[in-house]
């Protein structure tokens, strides 16, 4: 006789996977407070993409300001504040994106022990060069339309009937210290038409659509991650995964799941964002309550990042054109609307162990108080 449906909704997750927060705010990052800009971004050329989410510097090459951490500091806020920053037909090598990438989370107060991250499946083991002169590098995340293709079939092929929203996500949060900081150089466009756009959503806007219980409820909450896929394509494909050190000593093991706060702090900023929620929890869960619970929840959090436009910004590549953006607190996903070939190269910094500040704010109420000040 099978279980009564309410004995089946009261399974809850075991009890090893709840992850209880720390009444006192226990951060590896080495800042003291939110970081202020100086304001030496403000001679050159740029606008808001859009009021919430997005900034664009037309002109400026980041080759022109690798050398000035001071610039590159402020650099760092900016993307932190506005979520993702853009800039034009970038003339930046392989080897000084990833130093922009390391220098991004070192002047904003990441631990030492994080440095650039090493995927375990788009590495150099697939293959796929970095630069012009067949340069293999696994500190170098390589973006192809093929490979995904090829792995992931249906889900990124075109005209595929899968729901888009599936793949929106933040960068490898499965790790026990994910990303903070990540840039993408896209240099082949597709060539039978202008598809392949990428669209970022704020998690801080995500947070403050929130109700006051709503808030109270989600800062209390933990999520596991779980990214399951990687198991699937090395037992399909043969292909070897990196499974020590990606990029910090604490992220080894082919589980690739863990454990952080469904809200998470930004340090850089101070404010709070949705964290715990859209494909990187797909194959997860909340932790501590019971699985119809647990797929309430996640589907609700990806309401609020899918359905509402005006907290997401999508950017038409052209070529070379480059995309920082900050994985604490924003979600991004790519658009499939294309038969050609799309390829880029993405170097991801590692930061701090995620964490939840009970003193930490919203976006909102940081900017109103700004004002008011």
């Amino acid at each position: 006789m099978a279980p009564p449906a309410a004995d089946t909704d009261l399974a809850v997750r075991p009890v090893e996977t709840v992850t209880k927060l720390p009444s006192k705010v226990e951060s590896s990052s080495l800042l003291k407070g939110p970081l202020k800009s100086s304001g030496s971004l403000d001679q050159y050329e740029h606008f808001q993409a859009t009021p919430v989410i997005g900034e664009e510097f037309p002109s400026l090459q980041l080759s022109d300001i690798l050398s000035d951490d001071n610039k590159i500091r402020d650099l760092a806020i900016l993307v932190s504040q506005r979520g993702v920053v853009f800039f034009r037909n970038q003339n930046l090598e392989i080897e000084d994106q990833k130093i922009l990438g390391q220098k991004l989370g070192e002047l904003t107060g990441k631990p030492e022990t994080s440095k650039l991250h090493r995927h375990a499946l788009s590495n150099s083991k697939r293959g796929i060069a970095v630069d012009e002169n067949g340069k293999l590098d696994d500190e170098v995340s390589v973006i192809s339309s093929e490979q995904n293709r090829t792995y992931y079939q249906d889900r990124f092929s075109f005209n595929s009937k899968r729901i888009a929203s599936e793949g929106w996500h933040a960068d490898i949060t499965f790790e026990r210290i994910p990303s903070d900081y990540a840039i993408l150089k896209i240099h082949t466009l597709p060539t039978d038409g202008s598809g392949g756009d990428t669209l970022w959503a704020s998690g801080y806007e995500a947070y403050d659509r929130l109700s006051p219980p709503w808030r109270a409820f989600a800062d209390s909450l933990t999520a596991t991650h779980h990214q399951p896929n990687f198991n699937r394509v090395a037992k399909q494909f043969g292909a070897e995964l990196i499974s020590d050190d990606r990029g910090a000593p604490e992220n080894t093991g082919l589980d690739f799941q863990a454990s952080h706060p469904v809200v998470r702090t930004n340090p850089v900023t101070g404010w709070r964002s949705l964290f715990g929620a859209a494909h990187q929890v797909e194959k997860g869960w909340i932790d501590g309550v019971t699985e119809r619970e647990s797929d309430i929840i996640k589907q609700y959090f990806l309401q609020l990042i899918t359905e509402n436009h005006d907290l997401q910004v999508r950017f038409k590549w052209g070529k070379n054109d480059l995309a920082i953006w900050d994985n604490r607190s924003v979600f991004h996903t790519a658009t499939n609307d294309y038969e050609g070939k799309r390829q880029g190269n993405r170097v991801v910094s590692l930061g701090e162990k995620p964490y939840y500040d009970p003193a930490s704010v919203s976006r909102r109420e940081a900017l109103s108080a700004a004002k008011t000040n």
